[in-house]
């Protein structure tokens, strides 16, 4: 018998979001507008809001035709953090609607004629691996930057991002 992994699933997908989420809420305010060295035309205000603009894209592409509302793009040039945590949190919520969707059908999201690039399975497994594993390396690349920068972050955030139970705590709906 095949266990339904619904729950794990989701769970998993909230509690990545968590992390995210926490780190944007405990970034420093004069690192928000820095510039990334070596690519100075971007900031970390640009790789956070590109978190939710990426979730965006990856909503509209792989589950508007489908049903799946499609949460609104924030300017990455201009995002405050304000703003920001409440979009990621709408866009998490679509990124469960996908993930639900999938796990609906049988594992995985059906194909939409909008998904050209088709170099992402879309079984539910790796479309969550994959989502995961993007959001961690620009959370690894904010974290790598603020030391570049100079800014450390305490040792209650950077520890903070691997507390997955805490985090899975907070993210309970």
């Amino acid at each position: 018998m095949i266990p339904d992994l619904r729950a794990t699933i989701l769970d998993t997908w909230r509690t990545s979001n968590r992390v995210t989420v926490f780190l944007v809420e405990h970034l420093p305010a004069g690192l928000w507008t820095s510039p990334v060295p070596g690519a100075p035309r971007r900031t970390i205000r640009m790789i956070a809001g590109h978190l939710h603009n990426a979730r965006c894209m990856w909503i509209k592409t792989l589950g508007q035709e489908l049903g799946v509302p499609v949460p609104r793009s924030v300017d990455r040039r201009r995002v405050g953090r304000k703003e920001l945590v409440p979009a990621l949190e709408r866009s998490s919520r679509g990124i469960i609607r996908l993930l639900t969707l999938g796990i609906d059908r049988g594992g995985r999201i059906p194909l939409a004629s909008t998904y050209t690039w088709r170099n992402l399975p879309l079984d539910v497994g790796h479309v969550l691996a994959y989502f995961v594993a993007h959001e961690a390396h620009h959370r690894g690349q904010i974290v790598l930057v603020a030391r570049a920068l100079g800014c450390r972050f305490p040792p209650a955030v950077t520890g903070g991002l691997w507390q997955w139970t805490k985090r899975a705590a907070e993210a309970r709906p």
